[in-house]
């Protein structure tokens, strides 16, 4: 069943995450390939030393081979990750002395800067939007523009990321309508092109 499941183009995280758990190198493998550049991504986010944000992701999946026995069967797979990564990167940051004030996951900075595509930009007058539009948005709190990382780039749900920002669903709720308001309000555009421009 396993080897029959692995061989499809397209497998399902849950179901690979269910042979992970059940001792399956291929699944391990085939998950890891996956997300290690996007966790990578993410995780430089918070800190710009890409080859420490690589250890902390190698090390979150060697946790995860080892501990697979007691994970939750139910995890979702992606926001998991994501989580995990951004914990572990508040542990090396605690270790490390790097950000002597970070306590605690939820004072983490979050140092993405929103940028669009070149290929989205056609002419000089979207050009134009787009630069504007790139300094309203990066302008936003660092938990408001964590939160619409999470919503648009990753195309995670509320639920999804309250557990990643340790947070209930409404003030993930919050987050999300406070920035939508302020980028409103500072920026008349499209909405489609706002949605565009998160998430690219």
């Amino acid at each position: 069943m396993k080897n029959q499941l692995l061989h499809k183009n397209v497998v399902d995280d849950h179901e690979l995450w269910s042979c992970l758990i059940a001792g399956d190198e291929k699944a391990f493998s085939v998950l890891f390939k996956r997300y290690y550049r996007s966790l990578v991504r993410y995780g430089n986010t918070f800190l710009p030393d890409t080859e420490k944000v690589q250890d902390c992701v190698q090390d979150v999946f060697t946790d995860i081979w080892i501990y697979r026995n007691s994970l939750s069967k139910s995890a979702v797979v992606k926001a998991y990750l994501l989580s995990s990564v951004r914990k572990r990167i508040v542990r090396l940051q605690q270790r490390d002395r790097i950000f002597s004030k970070t306590k605690t996951v939820d004072e983490l900075s979050f140092l993405f800067d929103f940028s669009v595509e070149h290929h989205l930009i056609s002419d000089e007058l979207t050009a134009d939007k787009v630069m504007r539009l790139n300094k309203v948005l990066n302008t936003l709190p660092s938990r408001q523009k964590e939160a619409l990382f999470l919503r648009y780039h990753n195309s995670l749900g509320v639920d999804e990321i309250a557990a990643i920002l340790n947070v209930n669903n409404q003030s993930v709720s919050n987050l999300l309508h406070r920035a939508m308001v302020y980028i409103r309000k500072e920026w008349n555009g499209v909405l489609a092109f706002l949605i565009l421009m998160l998430m690219s």
